[in-house]
């Protein structure tokens, strides 16, 4: 089933094959996961959405009007989910993590511990990517999302639009402009 046209794929999946779901999902699973993931900065959540995602596939795809135009359809869902649960974070106050699991493998006692600077390559790729994930926060949410699923959904710029249901040049600037800003602020982190 792998080679088929995606059309024939959907149509399986809306006649209940599990085996096309699969196959969705195998096309589709690493853009989504990496998508979800830098939209929350965190792997548990972006598990959690791409399970969700998939749930509602399987609910929302027998009403799917297949006009070649499905990636889009997907990833407006995924953009959508990604709203609504930065939306709910942001009504909730958030917990500091005391236990290893949840925080990066570091108990409260070796953040607390002063021994020293060690630095070591894991740290350093935390860091940034705890960096980037502070800047883009501070990006609108449309350009935000247009930007992930640009470089983390690997959407084209027309498909992007097609989500959005916005002219391409109009994400053409966003995303430009978002880019420049996310730069100056990476470039600001790195001097303060």
């Amino acid at each position: 089933m792998e080679l088929q046209p995606l059309r024939e794929i959907i149509a399986a999946a809306q006649s209940g094959s599990a085996e096309a779901y699969d196959v969705l999902m195998d096309r589709y699973g690493r853009r989504l996961y990496g998508y979800f993931f830098r939209a929350t900065g965190n792997h548990h959540d972006a598990e959690d959405l791409l399970g969700e995602l998939m749930l509602r596939l399987v609910r929302r795809l027998e009403s799917y009007d297949d006009r070649g135009r499905f990636e889009p359809w997907l990833f407006r869902i995924a953009a959508n989910m990604v709203r609504d649960r930065i939306r709910r974070v942001k009504t909730r106050p958030r917990m500091a993590s005391l236990s290893v699991e949840e925080d990066g493998g570091l108990s409260l006692g070796d953040k607390l511990a002063g021994d020293g600077p060690r630095v070591d390559a894991n740290a350093l790729a935390a860091e940034l990517s705890e960096d980037l994930q502070r800047a883009l926060n501070r990006l609108d949410d449309a350009t935000r999302q247009m930007i992930l699923l640009r470089h983390f959904g690997e959407m084209s710029f027309k498909e992007i639009a097609n989500v959005f249901n916005a002219p391409l040049g109009t994400v053409l600037a966003r995303v430009h402009r978002g880019l420049k800003s996310l730069r100056e602020i990476m470039g600001s982190s790195d001097n303060g």
